[in-house]
């Protein structure tokens, strides 16, 4: 009795009920007032918060919730950001890697998210508002942020101005049964609404969710290690991306010790992929054992592709060659159709940048009536069945 009464004078400012769980159920306050207090209030003083079915909570303040322990969300209704973008274009969470914000940042141990409810961002008037200003920051949905042992699993994710999901120095972090869209209702694109981007973080798994987007699916990128995802369902995504790595100078970048694994990947611009930078006044870093495996693709430009010089020139690549060494990397089991003539291309900086990336049990198919599939290839000797694909690579 006596937690219960000082649960209630926490939260009683708010609209929160408290039971003798304890738990605490959030629920809309009105018609334009900000529920962001409330469901911080709740999830500070109880082990459990609810947002029940039938419910949206209206997000118009940014969400800090770092340093939490043993704490469960279970989102049952809807948690939607306010689209106010002179707002959050100054308020929120920044983080200086790409220069990204956010709209909720979630940190601390023993964290859960579940009960079938959906995160809102919508983004259409984000998408509108890029469509003119193209320099624009748009906030990240939910990044886990310094957190340890957390679990999002069996709800829905719509509409985020920009990338779904963020793990920021994050250890044991599992994601399960997501179902992520971003779809623009007019001609303005949801432009880098990345599913999931890995960052500075150790033991991460993505398993049996639905990605319908404009970006990368999922993208390891520096200090990503010990990640497994597996079975997806993609659509629209840039693909299953190692990177990109090596862009800043002076940054040692490291994706090691990754499989990704029964994919379905479809009208993409890549399926799995590995892309790091080359030329004058970039980093280096390391790829090393990287497993794709399983990917079934349809419609897809590149099915599969490591891009040595990204965004980088054939001359620039040449005499700068990328200082991100590859190693240890499979392709194992591509089958599906492509959009292009050219299924495949693993492309390498010269001088060696490139070794023991093996191929095994493709079935690319170009599309119809233009021709047999062709595999392009340079500065790596190749392993597995690729011989009779790629023939001799190419030395630059």
């Amino acid at each position: 009795m006596r937690l219960s009464i000082t649960l209630v004078t926490l939260v009683s400012y708010y609209a929160v009920s408290v039971s003798a769980a304890p738990s605490c159920t959030v629920t809309a306050a009105g018609a334009g007032k900000d529920d962001a207090p409330a469901l911080l209030a709740a999830v500070q003083a109880c082990p459990t918060t609810i947002i029940p079915v039938g419910t949206t909570l209206n997000i118009s303040t940014r969400l800090d919730m770092t340093g939490l322990s043993n704490k469960e969300i279970k989102l049952q209704g809807t948690i939607r950001f306010n689209p106010n973008i002179p707002y959050w274009s100054g308020n929120g969470f920044s983080y200086p890697f790409q220069t990204q914000v956010t709209f909720w940042q979630l940190g601390g141990t023993n964290l859960h998210i579940d009960g079938g409810g959906t995160l809102d961002g919508a983004g259409q008037a984000w998408y509108d508002a890029f469509k003119k200003n193209g320099s624009l920051l748009r906030p990240i949905l939910l990044t886990v942020y310094k957190a340890k042992t957390v679990v999002i699993e069996n709800i829905k994710m719509v509409n985020p101005p920009e990338w779904f999901n963020f793990v920021n120095e994050g250890t044991d972090i599992t994601y399960n049964n997501l179902n992520l869209s971003a779809v623009s209702t007019n001609s303005n694109p949801a432009k880098n609404t990345d599913g999931w981007d890995i960052y500075r973080s150790d033991t991460v798994k993505i398993t049996n969710c639905n990605i319908n987007n404009g970006d990368d699916c999922v993208a390891f990128k520096p200090n990503a290690t010990n990640i497994f995802v597996n079975n997806l369902l993609c659509n629209g995504s840039h693909g299953i991306s190692v990177g990109s790595l090596g862009q800043y100078k002076g940054v040692y970048d490291i994706v090691q010790n990754v499989v990704a694994s029964n994919i379905r990947i479809s009208n993409a611009e890549n399926g799995a992929r590995v892309k790091a930078w080359a030329g004058q006044n970039v980093g280096s870093g390391l790829v090393k054992n990287v497993t794709f495996s399983g990917f079934t693709q349809t419609n897809n430009a590149n099915p599969v592709i490591i891009d040595q010089c990204y965004e980088t020139s054939a001359s620039a690549c040449t005499q700068y060659p990328s200082n991100v060494y590859i190693s240890g990397v499979s392709f194992n089991g591509m089958s599906g159709t492509a959009s292009k003539t050219t299924v495949a291309s693993i492309l390498c900086s010269p001088d060696n940048r490139c070794s023991g990336v093996a191929v095994n049990n493709f079935n690319l198919i170009p599309p119809a009536k233009k021709g047999a599939a062709k595999y392009a290839c340079q500065n790596v000797a190749l392993t597995g069945n690729a011989a009779s694909l790629f023939g001799t690579c190419a030395t630059t």
